[in-house]
């Protein structure tokens, strides 16, 4: 049963939305079991008690994760093969520009991918952490929007493709992360001249990366962007449990099992596991930019809160009525964020 409740999407745009992410579903489903030994017979059972899960834990209750690691590990595949053929889906209907760019890269053994046009600046770069709630996405699921980004800000962007739950759990991300900053900065570029961003589970690991990066007195970028940023890994936020009836993206997924699957039974109130819990001080300027109907907004919310006492330069923007990550959509407010964005970066790099 959905928990997204359609009566409350106040916008046609939004509805379409969904209902075309239901309807591909549908060729995604035939096209993952005709790549898989496994038939739907075997992955319904186990939808059902994710299903099950996320309704109790929506409700209030203070469920324990049941998965086995074989199941997790079955889930992350379809859900991994439907962020794929998803991008893949959408590139036949917005062909990549003729000028685009698109060249991996290992960056201290890290795969990563170059995404930038012709005529990009050469010495700025923009390090980006694709989403995907810790188990999923790639430079490849994000790629329209890495080359939206860099057209955009006219600036080369870093994709990178960091290690994913529950195979390689926390902190195996934030290591890659870090990592490819490091390999930036023997590469050449002046972190005055990079800045790190970030989709949901991607901002997390980019205001990890901030943190992790001033604990070692590394030089620190010139600034961060987080696009509906996970902060808390406890999960107390309200709005996780208030906005699930209009999160089309994160509602009815059953996020609580993906940050276990991150968790791996240890502490979510650990600065090291959740930012929102660490020492804030000496960051440098961050841009917050979040939907006010989303399942993470008090994230985003309290984080901002908290960084504003700590002194750093930090900014939210929000938009009502919209969705998860709506920059990588075709929607209005998405044309309008990303010209703040482009702000953003002008103003820093």
């Amino acid at each position: 049963m959905s928990v997204v409740d359609l009566s409350k999407l106040k916008r046609a745009e939004i509805l379409e939305i969904f209902e075309s992410r239901q309807n591909l579903l549908n060729q995604v489903n035939e096209a993952f079991f005709n790549s898989v030994t496994l038939t739907l017979d075997d992955y319904i059972p186990i939808w059902e008690k994710v299903s099950v899960l996320n309704q109790r834990w929506l409700n209030g209750e203070n469920v324990k994760i049941t998965l086995s690691m074989k199941e997790k590990l079955l889930l992350a595949e379809h859900l991994r093969f439907y962020m794929e053929y998803s991008a893949d889906y959408l590139e036949k209907l917005f062909p990549i520009p003729k000028d685009a760019v698109r060249k991996p890269v290992k960056a201290n053994n890290v795969p990563c991918e170059w995404f930038f046009h012709n005529g990009t600046k050469e010495d700025r770069v923009i390090l980006y952490l694709h989403g995907g709630g810790h188990i999923m996405g790639s430079s490849n699921s994000h790629k329209l929007f890495t080359l939206k980004l860099a057209r955009i800000t006219n600036i080369k962007v870093l994709s990178v493709n960091y290690r994913l739950a529950p195979e390689e759990p926390h902190p195996a991300a934030l290591h890659d992360c870090v990592s490819v900053y490091k390999w930036l900065l023997s590469s050449g570029y002046q972190s005055k001249n990079i800045v790190i961003a970030g989709d949901s589970a991607g901002g997390y690991y980019t205001l990890l990366t901030l943190l992790k990066l001033r604990d070692d007195r590394i030089s620190l970028p010139a600034g961060a962007i987080c696009f509906s940023p996970s902060t808390d890994l406890a999960l107390t936020g309200e709005s996780l449990k208030k906005k699930s009836s209009t999160d089309i993206i994160l509602g009815d997924l059953g996020y609580v099992w993906w940050v276990d699957s991150n968790l791996t039974g240890r502490n979510p109130f650990d600065p090291a596991f959740s930012p929102l819990y660490a020492d804030l001080k000496s960051l440098p300027p961050i841009l917050l930019q979040v939907s006010t109907s989303e399942m993470l907004f008090d994230d985003s919310k309290r984080f901002f809160g908290l960084a504003k006492k700590a002194g750093v330069d930090i900014s939210m923007q929000t938009w009502n009525d919209t969705i998860h990550v709506f920059q990588k959509y075709y929607l209005p407010e998405a044309e309008e964020a990303m010209e703040k964005v482009k702000q953003f970066t002008e103003k820093f790099l």
